[in-house]
């Protein structure tokens, strides 16, 4: 008798694992499901709400992507598929290119277009060859490494268009560490506007056969519209040797205004676009690098 307890007891033992060992299935399967449905949930509303906010601040971007000129300017609008050029057919360079750059276009793996095109469709616009031997290297107002989300924005960001003659102490130096720095800002504040060009003057010095203006300082304003609170800075570099972190030629938007006549974000209301425009704070913008 003693040995058949012994043997009921050893059933009773199995069948309780099988028990538990079912739970234990069914448990691991009800949370491997709620977690699938939790995700997939959670990827439908990211979903949702990105093309929702797409929706939303399309106009008020493409608003706030609009630039107001003096009215004696030679000026032409060209809106490309990443950027627009407010483009000056008399000095064969943009007044302004201006875009919107968010942090998911920093991280475009569209490689680096190679060669330089005249766009033949703009009055006035230069061609590669009037940079060849000049001392002058071909410099994005709209870099290519902004651009490299899509394989047509790259190529456009070479039409000569989005170009202006730049020393390469400047293009290859403290003009690209600030254009690294500005990528930086839009992955850390969402999305951004950044405004570029040259401060035209009277009596620039030209190249090439088409006679190409260099200018001798360039502007950038960048705009963080996501950003609590907003904030705008500006820069402006001269056309040459730029030593020192960017800080150095951090300036106000309203000084930009002044030395180019250009007026930014005037879609935004007065108080707003008074406060971003005449103030910088450059902790906010971590500039000391």
């Amino acid at each position: 008798m003693a040995k058949r307890r012994r043997t009921n007891g050893n059933k009773s033992v199995a069948a309780k694992v099988t028990r538990l060992q079912r739970q234990l299935t069914a448990w691991l399967w009800g949370a491997l499901v709620m977690v699938v449905l939790y995700f997939v949930g959670r990827y439908v509303v990211t979903d949702v709400y990105s093309a929702n906010r797409a929706k939303r601040d399309s106009a008020e971007i493409a608003r706030l992507e609009e630039v107001k000129f003096p009215a004696t300017t030679d000026n032409m609008k060209i809106v490309y598929k990443g950027f627009t050029v407010y483009f000056n057919s008399r000095h064969h360079v943009p007044n302004c290119v201006i875009y919107e750059l968010t942090g998911a276009e920093t991280e475009g793996e569209y490689p680096r277009y190679k060669n330089f095109l005249t766009d033949e469709q703009v009055a006035g616009c230069a061609n590669p060859w009037d940079y060849t031997h000049s001392g002058y290297t071909r410099g994005h107002m709209a870099p290519a490494a902004d651009m490299k989300w899509d394989r047509e924005a790259m190529k456009e960001s070479f039409y000569m268009t989005n170009i202006c003659p730049q020393k390469t102490a400047l293009n290859s130096g403290g003009w690209n560490k600030l254009e690294n720095k500005v990528r930086d800002w839009a992955r850390r504040d969402s999305a951004i506007i950044v405004a570029t060009g040259p401060i035209l003057s009277d009596n620039m010095p030209t190249i090439g056969e088409s006679r190409v203006a260099v200018p001798e300082h360039f502007y950038k304003v960048v705009f963080a519209p996501y950003a609590s609170p907003e904030r705008a800075i500006a820069f402006i570099y001269p056309n040459g040797s730029c030593k020192g972190n960017v800080s150095k030629y951090a300036v106000t938007v309203d000084e930009v205004e002044r030395l180019t006549g250009i007026d930014f974000f005037s879609s935004l209301d007065d108080d707003t676009e008074e406060q971003i425009e005449s103030h910088i704070n450059l902790l906010q913008w971590e500039t000391q690098k």
